[in-house]
């Protein structure tokens, strides 16, 4: 029996994106002001990120707005170091940032529990706010998302990249970039309607693609490539613009399709060179942002760079949900896929 793209709870619950990120801002003020007022009184050396999945795609974006922005190094601290090999973690003066939907995973919660135990100040974004932790964390800066049963993480992500834009926005005092985040619930609606139909025709029998972004793209080029995975049995590989140079950009030709995430910040001249070049070479690219000839145009809403991501991916959503089910699957129930993955 065939699905209709409409009736997903996938189609359902990143369709409520806009209504999670008016929610959180409303809720998160003084938790976030509390915890901005802690990194301004203890200015940490460093942030160390810790997260899985989709989770770990938010922690990508965090990595360069916070670097961008702010000018503190960050790094991804591997839960595997404390929950496998048992080594002890050095974090004195950092701000370990957990982002995780259930805040139940055990390797997750070893690491946060290392890397307080070494000296860590531990904010976690978490979905569940009575997960073990949200109760470990210094500061629990709930995500408010709601329920989110499908197994394919949305809505949960949207609203991580929107908790770091928050934080970040108010950590920099950057008043600009916090009335843009004000804005993204109307700009989500848009981007929800956004017709990005032509990438779900020409991938309906792909076997394979490259998902690229750069900077404050990157992650959810990674975010989307995950996506075509797990719920579409597509394999994607997602790479920098900068590092697809490196070796992988043999593979890209007539059979061997592109989707670019691109943002109005420095990274655009370096993803339209690198958009020209893979057409050079006979490949497919759709182009989410940007207008390049014989490129296929994403419609794509207007906003700050730090605000495009999370507008794009949205868009995405939509468009890798109907691909899904154009390609004979359920993305809500993915193969050998769990919600909460209990990885050690």
């Amino acid at each position: 029996m065939s699905i209709a793209p409409d009736s997903t709870l996938m189609f359902a619950e990143a369709a409520e994106s806009a209504v999670v990120i008016t929610r959180q801002r409303s809720a998160n003020r003084a938790v976030v002001d509390a915890l901005v007022t802690r990194l301004r009184a203890a200015p940490p050396r460093a942030v160390a990120t810790c997260a899985r999945g989709s989770s770990d795609h938010a922690a990508t974006f965090a990595k360069y707005l916070i670097e961008t922005m702010i000018g503190v190094p960050v790094s991804s601290a591997a839960p595997s170091v404390s929950s496998v090999y048992h080594a002890a973690a050095q974090l004195d003066d950092t701000l370990l940032l957990a982002i995780s939907q259930s805040g139940r995973s055990p390797d997750l919660l070893s690491m946060v529990e290392a890397g307080k135990a070494g000296g860590a100040y531990l904010a976690a974004m978490v979905n569940d706010a009575t997960s073990p932790l949200a109760a470990l964390a210094d500061a629990s800066l709930p995500l408010h998302a709601g329920a989110e049963k499908s197994v394919a993480a949305t809505k949960s992500y949207i609203a991580s990249l929107a908790a770091i834009v928050g934080l970040v926005a108010a950590w920099a005092e950057d008043s600009a970039l916090s009335a843009a985040l004000d804005e993204a619930p109307a700009l989500l609606t848009r981007s929800w309607q956004a017709d990005w139909s032509p990438l779900v025709d020409g991938l309906a029998g792909a076997r394979g693609l490259y998902v690229i972004g750069r900077g404050l793209g990157l992650g959810v080029a990674q975010e989307a490539a995950l996506k075509f995975k797990e719920t579409c049995g597509l394999h994607a590989e997602a790479f920098s613009a900068a590092e697809v140079r490196h070796g992988p950009m043999a593979l890209i030709g007539p059979d061997f399709p592109v989707l670019v995430f691109r943002q109005d910040d420095e990274t655009a001249p370096g993803i339209d060179d690198l958009v020209r070049e893979a057409l050079g070479q006979g490949g497919a690219v759709y182009c989410a942002g940007g207008d390049i000839s014989g490129a296929v145009t994403l419609p794509t809403v207007d906003a700050a760079p730090a605000i495009q991501p999370m507008l794009q991916i949205q868009s995405f959503y939509r468009a890798v949900n109907a691909l899904s089910v154009r390609r004979g699957f359920d993305p809500d129930s993915p193969p050998h896929l769990r919600k909460v993955t209990e990885t050690v």
